[in-house]
């Protein structure tokens, strides 16, 4: 972890895009193909998302977002994670499975609930060598109550449009509509020329290794199993 503010240095001088707060859908030709099909993405994430006590706090899960998710009213439906597909979940989503299979360098996905008067306060992400996605799929009809600022800019989600940012620059979440916002949430690799591809990599293989990931995967499996009880 102290080695991340040299690393991202390097993630910087070798990315393969330009530097921006939120980038333009043409760098990332696989957003137009989400987008085309948001219909159907949506209508998986209703099938699974009915039963909302199912449906996993994301502080329960992922011990690195137990600072911002301060209470259960932020939760996700895992269908990718750390870099591993979650069989279980993607076989209750095939189509939606079918579709991430195709994005270079997935991190992780899930549907992202931020349920109503949920807040996700100011903050940033854990490195240079992550971007963010969002596919809006299901966006409370009040859309300026519900809305996420990144750096200086003000974003309010539409249903089956992406929007691709990087959260390395500080962002903060408000849903205070009357209505729970649901999203695709994506985690891909920032494109990168060499030796910046290999730094990248590299980083994300002794992260795999680490107690940090090891415990959320532990803490999905656990979930599971409660899930399928």
């Amino acid at each position: 972890m102290k080695l991340l503010p040299v690393l991202d240095r390097a993630f910087v001088h070798w990315s393969a895009i330009p530097d921006h707060e939120i980038f333009p859908n043409a760098l990332f030709p696989w957003t137009s193909e989400l987008e085309a099909n948001w219909r159907r993405i949506r209508a998986e994430a209703e099938r699974v998302l009915k039963d909302m006590k199912s449906v996993p706090p994301v502080r329960r899960v992922s011990p690195d977002h137990e600072l911002i998710a301060r209470d259960d009213r932020w939760r996700g439906f895992i269908l990718w994670g750390y870099g591993l597909r979650w069989e279980r979940n993607c076989l209750l989503c095939p189509e939606t499975a079918n579709l991430l299979k195709r994005i270079p360098g997935l991190l992780s996905a899930f549907f992202s609930v931020m349920q109503a008067g949920a807040h996700v306060p100011r903050h940033t992400g854990p490195t240079k060598a992550i971007l963010t996605a969002h596919l809006g799929i299901r966006v409370p009809a009040n859309r300026d109550a519900c809305h996420m600022q990144i750096g200086n800019q003000d974003l309010c989600w539409s249903d089956g449009r992406m929007v691709v940012f990087d959260d390395m620059y500080p962002h903060e979440v408000w849903n205070d509509s009357g209505e729970d916002r649901v999203i695709l949430l994506l985690h891909i690799k920032r494109p990168e020329h060499l030796p910046g591809a290999i730094l990248r990599d590299s980083l994300f293989a002794a992260l795999r290794h680490s107690s940090l990931v090891k415990d959320a995967l532990q803490n999905l499996h656990q979930w599971d199993r409660r899930a399928a009880a």
